[in-house]
């Protein structure tokens, strides 16, 4: 995939608390959202803007994909950002 996507949603309502994508116009500076490097930089502004709505803690869902390589990187990097596993 060329783009990565993140959501922070509430399971008890059902609602989306926090959504984020390399594809977002304040991460414009990345040049493949769909490598290493953007899901860093994406893993990064994620938790920034958790952290600014008040939430650190969530459980990370990954959805079936192996935890390694873009997944890996997002996760180490939303943790190095805050956000708490």
């Amino acid at each position: 995939t060329n783009h990565l996507y993140a959501q922070i949603i509430d399971d008890t309502s059902g609602k989306v608390l926090l959504g984020k994508s390399t594809r977002a116009k304040d991460l414009k500076s990345i040049k493949s959202g769909g490598n290493v490097e953007g899901a860093t930089v994406l893993g990064e502004n994620f938790a920034k803007a958790a952290i600014t709505k008040g939430i650190k803690k969530v459980c990370f869902d990954r959805c079936g994909f192996a935890y390694h390589g873009r997944v890996k990187a997002f996760a180490e990097a939303a943790r190095k950002g805050g956000l708490e596993f």
